[in-house]
């Protein structure tokens, strides 16, 4: 008598589980919808391949649902690298953390130089230099160059808040290329 008494409760308990796993948000669970349609997620985000492109420019803007930092070459460039986590300088393997604002880390690896032929710098930024103005930005709180060595420039990306973010590549302008990221300004609505 026990054990039947035992497995109804059982069976009664797993019924309310598998009706509740159906149920629509409209029926009580508070999963709230994507902040603007954005459904990008924070999981690390890599392509493309090693360029000899050299970057040229590093901006910020600001949109109405996410923040942008735009990474420019002069020529095709279309390999990066971007995550949460741990940003260390090129070739001296130094930790960006203690030097770049913000609650959470961008690591941002592009697979492009930020030096021409000659080995000339093509960016006027030292290792460590803050690099883009985020003043007007909801999510960007700093953007701190972390070196160029072997073919790879590195930046640490500091952000308010592990959000999510995408990462893509843009032809132009001119022979011009750029890798473009986008970091929301919120989960949720």
């Amino acid at each position: 008598m026990r054990i039947r008494s035992t497995l109804t409760a059982l069976a009664v308990v797993v019924a309310g589980l598998v009706a509740s796993a159906g149920s629509s948000p409209a029926a009580g669970t508070t999963t709230g919808s994507a902040y603007c349609g954005i459904v990008w997620g924070s999981a690390e985000k890599a392509a493309g391949a090693l360029s000899d492109a050299p970057l040229v420019a590093v901006r910020t803007g600001r949109h109405d649902c996410y923040d942008r930092v735009v990474f420019e070459f002069a020529g095709p460039v279309d390999g990066y690298a971007v995550g949460y986590g741990e940003t260390w300088t090129e070739g001296e393997g130094l930790a960006l953390s203690p030097y770049t604002a913000g609650d959470a880390l961008l690591r941002v690896s592009l697979r492009a130089p930020a030096y021409d032929a000659d080995h000339q710098g093509t960016v006027p930024y030292a290792v460590g230099e803050h690099v883009a103005n985020v003043l007007r930005c909801s999510t960007l709180r700093d953007v701190v160059f972390g070196g160029s060595f072997e073919g790879y420039s590195t930046f640490a990306v500091g952000v308010r808040a592990r959000l999510p973010f995408r990462t893509f590549t843009l032809a132009g302008p001119g022979a011009h290329s750029r890798v473009v990221l986008d970091v929301a300004h919120q989960w949720q609505e």
